[in-house]
C-alpha cells in the first residue's frame, strides 16, 4: 500500500476531502502551524495512487507545491476493505512521478556504474574463454546496463530530456568500457599463455552462438524490452535480473573485446553490431511500451532538474541513434533472409533419402571478411548420426544449394556426432554418443571420416 501525504490550503481542503471521499478514500487533515493550508494524510492500495492524483487535479489541487508518496505496511479504515477488493488483481500503470522516481533508482552513480560494467566484463570475457555459461550469467546478473535503457525511455515520455541524455551516454560508455576491458584482459591471457593463441574463437560454443545479429537474437531483445517496460510500470519490484540474463548484453561486449585481442575484426565487427542491435532494440521497445501505456498523454512534464544535456544536443544523439539502426536495421534483415535461406536449404538437403541417417542438431553461421553483412559465408552445422552417412555430401549439397539460391558462395563445415542405443538386461533403452564431430573443411565442401576411435 501507498500512504499520499499532500499539502493543500485552506479554501481548497473541503474541495479536496470531497474529491477523496468520493472514490471512498479515507483521510485526515492536519492543520499547519507555520502555513495557510492543511496536509491530508490518504492511505491507499498501490494501484490506486493515479485515482487519487486526478481526483485532486480535477479540483485545481497543485500537486507540485508538496506531495509526497510512501510505503506502507497496513491500513484500518472505514473504507479499506472496499478498496482493497477494487483494485486487487487490477493492473494500473504506475503514476509519472513514480515512475521516475523508480527508474531513477535503477541507475547507479556514474563511479559504480563504470566499475561494476568493468567487473562484469571481466567476469564475462574469463567465462567465454572457458566456454562457461554458469560464469557467462554471473556476469549478466552484476552489469547494470538494463538501468540507463529503461531511464531513457522514461525520460522521453515524461519530457525529461536530461534524464534521456545521461541515460543514452551511460549506455554508451558503459558498453564502450566493457569492450576496452574485456580486450585487455583477453590481451593478457592471449600474451600471457594462458590461453592458446591459435584459439579458433567461433569453435567456443558461447561465443559462436553471438556471431551476429539474427532473427532469433531480434526476438529474445524485443520480449526482454517488452517485459522490462511492463515490470518498471508495475507496483513490484522491476525483473531487472531476468532483462539483463535475457538480453545478454555483457557477453556479447566481452565477445568483441575478445575478437580485437585475437585481432578477428570480421568476429569484432559481427559481435558489436549483434550489441547494438540488441541495445537499440530494447530502448525502442521499452519507449513504445510506455507510449501504449499512454504515459506520453497523461503525465504531466518533468523540469528534469539541472543538467548538461539541451534539448537539441538530446534530439541529435537520438536522432544519430535511429540513423544507426535503420542502417544496421537493413543490413540485418538481409542477413536474417540468408540466414532462413541457409537453415531451409539444410532441411531440404537432410530430407533426401542419401542423408536419412543424419539429423540436424544446429545451424550456425560465421562471417569471413571485414563486412558482416557482405562477402563469404562459413557455416557449421552440427548433426546427430544414427548410422551409416557421408557428411562429406552433406556439406558439399549445402553448399551448393544455397550458392544457387542466395549466390552466396559458402565454405561449409559438417560435424557429425554419431549415437548408438544401448540397453542393459532388459533395462530402458537409453541413447549415448560414440563418436567425436567429423568436420569438414572448406570449400570445396568435404568431410572428414569419422576417428576409428571415437571419444565419448
Amino acid at each position: 500500500m501507498r500512504v499520499l501525504h499532500a499539502v493543500v490550503s485552506s479554501e481548497n481542503r473541503d474541495a479536496a476531502r470531497e474529491a477523496l471521499e468520493e472514490q471512498d478514500f479515507s483521510l485526515v487533515a492536519i492543520p499547519l502551524d507555520d502555513r495557510d493550508g492543511v496536509l491530508l494524510e490518504v492511505p491507499l492500495p498501490s494501484n490506486a495512487i493515479g485515482d487519487a492524483f486526478d481526483a485532486l487535479e480535477e479540483e485545481g489541487i497543485e500537486l507540485e507545491e508538496y506531495t509526497i508518496v510512501t510505503s506502507g505496511e497496513a491500513s484500518m479504515t472505514p473504507t479499506s476493505e472496499t478498496l482493497a477488493n477494487r483494485y486487487a488483481g487490477t493492473y494500473h500503470p504506475l503514476t509519472g512521478v513514480e515512475l521516475r522516481s523508480k527508474a531513477r533508482d535503477l541507475s547507479p552513480d556514474h563511479g559504480a556504474y563504470a566499475a561494476l560494467m568493468i567487473l562484469s566484463a571481466l567476469i564475462a570475457t574469463a567465462g567465454l574463454l572457458v566456454d562457461s555459461p554458469a560464469i557467462v550469467v554471473g556476469s549478466m546478473v552484476i552489469a547494470p546496463i538494463i538501468g540507463p535503457a529503461l531511464t531513457a525511455s522514461v525520460g522521453a515520455v515524461t519530457d525529461d530530456w536530461g534524464m534521456v541524455g545521461d541515460s543514452l551516454w551511460m549506455q554508451l560508455y558503459g558498453l564502450g568500457l566493457s569492450i576496452v576491458a574485456a580486450a585487455l584482459l583477453a590481451g593478457a591471457f592471449k600474451f600471457g599463455g594462458f590461453v592458446p593463441q591459435s584459439l579458433n574463437l567461433p569453435s567456443i560454443e558461447l561465443i559462436g552462438v553471438r556471431l551476429a545479429p539474427n532473427a532469433l537474437s531480434l526476438v529474445v531483445a524485443a520480449a526482454a524490452g517488452i517485459a522490462a517496460g511492463i515490470a518498471l510500470t508495475t507496483k513490484g519490484p522491476t525483473a531487472i535480473i531476468g532483462v539483463m540474463i535475457a538480453a545478454a548484453l555483457i557477453p556479447s561486449a566481452a565477445a568483441s573485446g575478445i575478437a580485437i585481442a585475437w585481432a578477428d575484426p570480421a568476429l569484432a565487427i559481427g559481435t558489436a553490431v549483434l550489441l547494438i542491435v540488441t541495445m537499440v532494440v530494447i530502448n525502442l521497445v521499452v519507449l513504445a511500451v510506455l507510449v501504449t501505456l499512454g504515459y506520453h498523454r497523461r503525465e504531466r512534464p518533468s523540469s528534469g532538474g539541472e543538467s548538461n544535456w539541451s534539448r537539441t544536443g538530446v534530439i541529435a544523439l537520438f536522432a544519430l541513434t535511429v540513423v544507426l539502426s535503420l542502417v544496421v536495421g537493413v543490413a540485418t534483415a538481409q542477413q536474417v533472409a540468408v540466414d532462413r535461406e541457409i537453415a531451409q536449404v539444410t532441411d531440404d538437403a537432410l530430407s533426401q533419402p542419401a542423408h536419412e541417417n543424419l539429423t540436424a542438431i544446429s545451424v550456425q553461421t560465421q562471417y569471413a571478411d571485414m563486412s558482416p553483412f557482405t562477402g563469404p559465408r562459413e557455416v557449421t552445422v552440427v548433426v546427430s548420426q544414427s548410422g551409416s552417412a557421408d557428411p562429406a555430401a552433406l556439406a558439399a549439397d549445402i553448399a551448393d544449394e544455397t550458392e544457387a539460391r542466395t549466390g552466396e558462395e559458402l565454405a561449409v563445415r559438417v560435424q557429425a556426432r554419431e549415437y548408438e542405443s544401448a540397453t542393459a538386461g532388459g533395462a530402458n533403452e537409453t541413447e549415448a554418443a560414440v563418436a567425436s564431430p567429423a568436420v569438414a573443411p572448406l570449400k570445396p565442401a568435404s568431410a572428414l571420416p569419422s576417428p576409428s576411435h571415437p571419444q565419448p
